[in-house]
């Protein structure tokens, strides 16, 4: 069982790699904290089939860590991208 699951992981590491081209041809910021949001998951699902699949603790720890860091970046990149058009965006108040 445990090979099937590091095969699986395999193959997650292998399609995010093709996620990876995107975040170095990204045409704009929207595209490139896409790509990093896949990165991220398909790093996090390979870290719990990897902990799965050799039964350490620690390193489903790790994915699980990496996981409220993915979201603490993504909350920032709205809040950041919010501000920066903030003039161009009209409150609800204005409509």
């Amino acid at each position: 069982m445990a090979e099937y699951l590091l095969l699986a992981a395999g193959f997650v590491l292998a399609t995010v790699a093709v996620g990876l081209v995107r975040i170095l041809r990204g045409a704009s910021a929207t595209d490139s904290m896409m790509a990093l949001q896949l990165l991220g998951t398909g790093g996090i699902a390979a870290l719990l089939l990897l902990g799965a699949a050799t039964g350490a603790g620690a390193v489903v720890d790790v994915a699980l860590t990496l996981a409220l860091l993915a979201a603490f970046a993504s909350f920032a990149f709205v809040k950041a991208a919010g501000e920066a058009a903030g003039s161009d965006v009209k409150a609800d108040s204005d409509l």
